[in-house]
Parts: structure tokens; sequence; C-alpha cells
């Protein structure tokens, strides 16, 4: 293996092993929130389980559109914010986030 492709494959594995961290934990963050901002917006804790036909349907659907909204937004924010970092560190986006040639201001209107 070439030294290159060896600061590749290291370079790969700080980037998997930094995105996953900071995702985890912007879920987690995300998660504390929703569920103090819930508890002083209705008074109760969270469905545990959305899908109990115990819980009502509109609790149900608000926890789950909350929760899942906002949660994806955390984790995306944070894998943003890990490239950057990651991009600041070693001068380049890690492999899965460089240009594809696929920018929007430059693709072609699909036609119907």
């Amino acid at each position: 293996m070439s030294k290159s492709s060896n600061e590749a494959g290291k370079s790969s594995k700080v980037w998997t092993t930094g995105s996953a961290v900071s995702a985890i934990a912007a879920a987690a963050v995300a998660k504390k929130a929703l569920t103090t901002s819930w508890r002083a917006a209705t008074g109760k804790n969270p469905p545990a389980n959305p899908a109990d036909p115990d819980v009502e349907l509109w609790e149900a659907v608000a926890w789950a559109v909350a929760s899942g909204t906002i949660i994806a937004l955390a984790r995306m924010l944070a894998a943003r914010k890990a490239a950057q970092y990651y991009a600041r560190s070693t001068g380049h986006l890690p492999g899965e986030l460089r240009a594809d040639g696929q920018r929007a201001d430059k693709a072609e209107a699909p036609s119907h």
C-alpha cells in the first residue's frame, strides 16, 4: 500500500468516525430539546411509542413530525459542520462529499 493510499484510508476512517460521532451527539441534543419543548407545550411527556393505539392520533402525528424533522435537521447540520472542520483540517472534503459535477445551477431542466 502506498503512503498516499494509506493516508487516504486514515482520512476516510477519521471522517467516518467524526461524522458518526457528530450525528449521534446532534441527535441526542435535539431529542433532549424536543422532549423539554414538548413538556413545556403540552404539560406531559412525549409519547414513548406513537404507534400505541392509546396515544391520541394528533399527539402521535405531531410527535412523529416534530421529532423526525428536528432530529434530521440536527444531524444534517452536524454533518455539514463536521465536513467544514474536516476540510479546514485536511485541505479537502471527504471523498463522498467531493463535487461530482452535478451542480444544480448548471443542470439541464427535465423535459416532460
